[in-house]
C-alpha cells in the first residue's frame, strides 16, 4: 500500500498548507472510514448527502490516523496534527491515486461489464497469481470511491492488479479508466443493469466503452465476441490497440463449449487457440464465458498452460454471487448481491441444475435500476420461470409481485407466495422447506436479502431424522 511522506502526499493530492515540521513525517495506507482506520494511516474524510467525513477525524485520530487531508471550505479544527488542506477530499483521494499509479511499475487489467465482472476479476486473480505477485479489487469497491482506495492498496512490489470498475451513467468509467491507466481493458457483456441512468442497452455498451480512453496504446482489449449490442458498436469506432474476443462461437480467438456443470461446479473445454479441458469449481454455466475471458488474458500474460487449471481450482470467491450456503438439512444458493434480467435467468438456469436435490425453491425480489421498461421485465421473467424445476416461487418487493403475477400462467396458485417484508418471507418459507430442498434468494441490493440467508441459517434447523 502507500507510504510516502507528508511532503509527497501533499503535492500528490493537490493539497497545501502542510505544517513544515510534518513533512517528513510517513503515512501507510489510506481510509475513509473512521472506524476502521489503523495506525499510521492517512485519513480522507468525504462528504455525502447523509454524511460528512470531517466531523468523525477525532475518532480517527484515536483510532491511529497519522495526518488528515481537509476541506478548505470546512471550518479547521484547532488540533496539534498533520492536516493537508485540499479543495475536495474526494478529488484529492482520486488525485493521489492517479499519481500513485503513475508511480508504480506494475500491469493494471480494468475489467468491466453489466454481468460477470466480479467473478472474472476473482477467476483472472487466480490464473495470475500461478506466476505473478497479484492484487485485486477487494469485494465492490468498483466505483469513483473504491476504486482509488484499490489503487492505493497496492503494494509497490505488486507485479498484477486486477480492478474492477462500474457504472450506471456517462462518464464514471470515464474517470475510473483515467485513474487506473490500464494496460489490459476488458468488457464482460452488455445487459439490463442500469437501463433507469442509460436508458439503452446502446448506451450501456458505450458507458462501459469509455475504459478504453484510459488504455495503454501498446495494451489490449478483450471482450465477449457474442455480444451483438457490443460488437455491432466496436465496427463503428477506431480502436488500435490489439484486440481480443473470447465466447462460443467460431469467430471468438478464444472459443469454449460446456462439457458438464452440477454443484461442484463446471467441466468445459476450450476449443481455441488450443484445445484443452478445465473444470472450475464455481456454479452456474455462465462462469465458463468468465473463465474463458480470464483465460485469454492470463495466456497474454504467458501464464503457462499447465499452470491453468490450478489457478482455477484455487479461486477466492467473492461473497453472495453463487454462493452455496449449507444450514441444517437444507441449502441455500445465495445470489442476493444484484439482481437484472439477464443474471437471474442464469442463476435459474443454476438452481435447475442442481439434480440431486429433491425440493427446489425461488426467493426473488425486485431488480432495480431497469427504467421504464422495469414491470415489463419483471413480468417477462415471471413467463420464463420453469415449474417443472422449481416447485415454490416467493416474490418479495412491488416490482416482484409482476413476476408472481406471470409466473401463475405456468404455475399452481399455491405454489406463488408474494411476501411484502423479510420477516413475512422467512416465516412462510419455514412452513414449506423440506429436507434435500435448495433455495435460491436473489434479489437486488437494496433489498439485502443475505439477512433471509442469515435467518434461515439461524431458525430452520431439519432434524437428522427427516433429512433423507
Amino acid at each position: 500500500m502507500i507510504r510516502r511522506k507528508l511532503k509527497e502526499i501533499e503535492k500528490m493530492a493537490k493539497g497545501f498548507s502542510l505544517a513544515e515540521e510534518y513533512e517528513e513525517i510517513y503515512i501507510e495506507g489510506v481510509s475513509t472510514d473512521s472506524r476502521s482506520i489503523k495506525k499510521g494511516q492517512l485519513f480522507i474524510p468525504l462528504i455525502g448527502e447523509n454524511f460528512n467525513g470531517h466531523n468523525f477525524v477525532k475518532e480517527a485520530i484515536e483510532k491511529g490516523a497519522t495526518a488528515t487531508l481537509w476541506t478548505k471550505s470546512e471550518p479547521i479544527p484547532s488540533l496539534d496534527f498533520p492536516i493537508i488542506l485540499v479543495e475536495d477530499t474526494l478529488k484529492a483521494l482520486q488525485d493521489l491515486a492517479k499519481e500513485y499509479r503513475n508511480q508504480l511499475d506494475i500491469k493494471v487489467i480494468g475489467i468491466t461489464g453489466s454481468n460477470g465482472k466480479t467473478s472474472t476479476k476473482d477467476i483472472l486473480a487466480s490464473l495470475l497469481s500461478t506466476k505473478y505477485k497479484t492484487q485485486k479489487t477487494l469485494g465492490n469497491l468498483n466505483n469513483h470511491i473504491g476504486t482509488p482506495l484499490t489503487i492505493l492498496n497496492l503494494y509497490e512490489d505488486t507485479e498484477m492488479a486486477v480492478i474492477e470498475m462500474g457504472t450506471d451513467n456517462f462518464g464514471q468509467i470515464s474517470l475510473l479508466t483515467s485513474i487506473a491507466k490500464p494496460d489490459v481493458a476488458m468488457i464482460t457483456n452488455i445487459g439490463e443493469a442500469h437501463l433507469e441512468g442509460l436508458k439503452t442497452k446502446e448506451n450501456i455498451a458505450k458507458a462501459k466503452l469509455e475504459i478504453l480512453e484510459g488504455l495503454n496504446k501498446e495494451g489490449i482489449f478483450v471482450y465477449y465476441g457474442d455480444d451483438p449490442i457490443l460488437s455491432k458498436i466496436i465496427k463503428e469506432i477506431n480502436i488500435n490497440q490489439r484486440i481480443l474476443t473470447y465466447g462460443i462461437e467460431k469467430t471468438n480467438d478464444y472459443r469454449c463449449e460446456l462439457n458438464m456443470v452440477d454443484e461442484n461446479g463446471i467441466s468445459f473445454k476450450l476449443k481455441s487457440p488450443y484445445e484443452q479441458d478445465y473444470f472450475l469449481p464455481m456454479l452456474g454455466s455462465h462462469n465458463m464465458l468468465n473463465a474463458t475471458g480470464a483465460i485469454a488474458i492470463a495466456r497474454y500474460f504467458n501464464i503457462p498452460i499447465k499452470s491453468i487449471q490450478d489457478g482455477l481450482y484455487h479461486v477466492e470467491k467473492t461473497g453472495m454471487r453463487n454462493e452455496l450456503v449449507f444450514a441444517e438439512g437444507f441449502t441455500i444458493l445465495n445470489d442476493s448481491y444484484k439482481s437484472n434480467p439477464s443474471s437471474l435467468l442464469a442463476a435459474l438456469d443454476t438452481l435447475y441444475s442442481m439434480k440431486q436435490y429433491e425440493q427446489k425453491i425461488a426467493v426473488i425480489g425486485d431488480m432495480l435500476g431497469l427504467g421504464d421498461e422495469e414491470i415489463k421485465m419483471h413480468e417477462e421473467i415471471g413467463k420464463k420461470i420453469n415449474p417443472k424445476e422449481v416447485e415454490y416461487l416467493f416474490t418479495i418487493g412491488p416490482l416482484a409481485k409482476h413476476i408472481a403475477k406471470t409466473a401463475g400462467i405456468n404455475f399452481d396458485k399455491d405454489k406463488i407466495i408474494s411476501c411484502n417484508n423479510k420477516t413475512q418471507l422467512v416465516e412462510k418459507l419455514k412452513k414449506v422447506i423440506k429436507p434435500k430442498s435448495i433455495i435460491l434468494i436473489k434479489a437486488s441490493r437494496p433489498l439485502e436479502l443475505e439477512e433471509v440467508v442469515e435467518r434461515l441459517q439461524k431458525e430452520v434447523i431439519l432434524s437428522k431424522d427427516e433429512v433423507v
